[in-house]
């Protein structure tokens, strides 16, 4: 099974499932489970066949709770998307964080790519209270006192009572957009208490609720408000970031880095761009403003039975809190490899992990898969030496195929990696016999390298991330793959174009490039022009 050729989707392995799989697809369903496992032990696999058995062993109550899986990326949920239908499962959400979000705000546009700095500062939970407080900042009392005719006398609003009235909102409700039906309330009273004929308050709610004087009052004090104009007007105002960021500091003095997230607030709000850092700051923002009134059945987040988290390390603090909002009873799944956290903000640790996500009665438990099925050993050889200087604490995964071809490391001559990109695909298509090959290059050179094959007549697919909201799936014989994409995956053959580019790129460059390393089943080629990193020097 492990030599059959890739077509480009994972497989099912209900014929070969081993030991240390088996007990981990079997565990109970209460709590959390992390396994743990290095390159090609299985974790993703392992992961949806506990989904299926899951929800076949526990048919009652899952099925009408729902059972959500949760991946990195669209072209990893293509890769992986035949895998539960072909256990007879086909109930299992498959979704990325945007998509989470946009069933709630479907007009949401994830287009934007933050650079790794922002993408940390967007991740660290100190955006929780600097949230919390862009919220009180928009709960205000007047700057001075309201006065409006009401037929031949006029009513008045002192300053004093509306800073009441925001005190009191703030004092009985939990979420923003809750209280300003009684903040209307509230002023409508306060101006009919203000006049010695003390008119009815219903009757002057009934003949200023359209005033524009009243309506701007009751807006600047408090308006009802999406997650989207939350932080768009946060993120478009240096004062208010300023103002949050300074009130949101830790005891130790550590501020989120505001000015980080500045930017313009543009033209109007259809056309406003979100990344998707900022995806789980608009969940944390929907949290704390609360539906609106008028939309609450549309508005509440979903929970599930079952939660599959994959390449769970990754997860920045801000999205694990996104995360565990789904989570009905903290029954979850989540599977990954600490010395494969790449992304701006991950986690160093499984623990670190699991404290931004629900405990419940039952302490979480943390598995380890240890065998590599799908690498064969030569390839690991050359993988471990990377590993053991990107992350040395890890346990290394043996190789379960101790035999293999040996990897093959190739400088280029007088012409560019580029020149002689066309002509090695060709060369590792012919030893593959028909099996998939992924070229694994940096993020920079994505173009240039589709460019290359293009000229050089050779089909092929390229995994682009504009947004990092990727659609399509891996081609059936050759896929282009920026480095930031191809964790997850396994092809027959890979060639990794400039390791030490990757390394130069990436937010954590050598892990980046431990994954590049071991993707491949079969053939490893390494292409290079520039020197390449010490640790893969003999």
């Amino acid at each position: 099974a492990l030599e059959q050729n890739r077509d480009g989707q994972l497989r099912d392995i209900v014929a070969t499932i081993q030991g240390e799989q088996d007990e981990i697809i079997r565990h109970r369903l209460k709590g959390t489970v992390v396994v743990q496992g290095g390159p090609g032990t299985g974790k993703t696999v392992v992961a949806l066949h506990r989904a299926a058995y899951l929800l076949y062993t526990h048919r009652f109550p899952l099925e009408g709770q729902g059972v959500l899986v949760i991946g990195p990326n669209r072209l990893f949920l293509r890769y992986i998307e035949r895998v539960l239908p072909s256990l007879g499962e086909a109930g299992v959400q498959l979704t990325v964080l945007a998509d989470l979000l946009a069933d709630v705000f479907p007009d949401t546009r994830v287009t934007l790519v933050d650079s790794p700095e922002q993408a940390a500062v967007k991740g660290d939970p100190l955006m929780v209270d600097l949230i919390g407080e862009a919220v009180r900042d928009r709960e205000r009392p007047l700057r001075e006192d309201l006065v409006v005719d009401y037929g031949v006398i006029r009513l008045r609003l002192p300053v004093a009572e509306s800073r009441r009235i925001v005190r009191e909102a703030r004092r009985r409700f939990r979420h923003h957009n809750a209280a300003r039906r009684f903040v209307e309330t509230e002023v409508f009273n306060a101006l009919a208490e203000s006049h010695r004929t003390r008119p009815d308050p219903a009757t002057v709610a009934a003949r200023l609720e359209g005033d524009a004087v009243v309506r701007a009052a009751l807006e600047h004090m408090w308006p009802v408000l999406t997650p989207h104009e939350l932080l768009r007007d946060l993120f478009g105002s240096a004062a208010l970031l300023r103002s949050a960021a300074t009130r949101s500091a830790t005891p130790d003095g550590r501020i989120a880095d505001w000015r980080s997230l500045r930017r313009d607030r543009g033209p109007d709000l259809a056309g406003y761009s979100w990344s998707d850092a900022d995806v789980p700051l608009l969940d944390e923002a929907h949290v704390r403003l609360g539906p609106n009134p008028e939309r609450r059945a549309e508005e509440e987040i979903r929970t599930y039975g079952h939660i599959v988290v994959d390449e769970a390390q990754d997860h920045t603090p801000m999205a694990l809190r996104m995360i565990a909002r789904r989570s009905l009873n903290g029954s979850m799944t989540l599977v990954g490899d600490i010395a494969q956290a790449t992304s701006p903000g991950a986690a160093d640790s499984w623990e670190d992990v699991l404290t931004h996500l629900p405990t419940g009665s039952t302490p979480p438990e943390i598995r380890e898969l240890t065998l590599s099925y799908r690498i064969p050993g030569p390839n690991l050889k050359l993988a471990l030496r990377i590993l053991q200087r990107a992350a040395p604490g890890i346990t290394p995964p043996v190789a379960v195929r101790e035999k293999g071809e040996e990897p093959l490391i190739h400088r280029t001559g007088g012409q560019s990696v580029l020149g002689e990109l066309g002509e090695m695909v060709r060369d590792e298509l012919l030893r593959l016999e028909g099996g998939s090959l992924a070229v694994i290059v940096p993020a920079s050179m994505l173009a240039s390298a589709h460019r290359a094959l293009v000229e050089a007549g050779i089909e092929h697919g390229t995994a682009t991330n504009a947004s990092r909201n990727v659609t399509g799936r891996l081609h059936p014989r050759v896929t282009v793959v920026p480095v930031n994409l191809v964790k997850g995956l396994e092809l027959d053959g890979s060639i990794v174009v400039e390791p030490s580019l990757i390394v130069a790129e990436e937010p954590q460059g050598l892990r980046a490039l431990y994954v590049a390393m071991t993707r491949s089943t079969r053939r490893l080629v390494v292409l290079h022009g520039l020197p390449l990193p010490d640790c893969l020097i003999a």
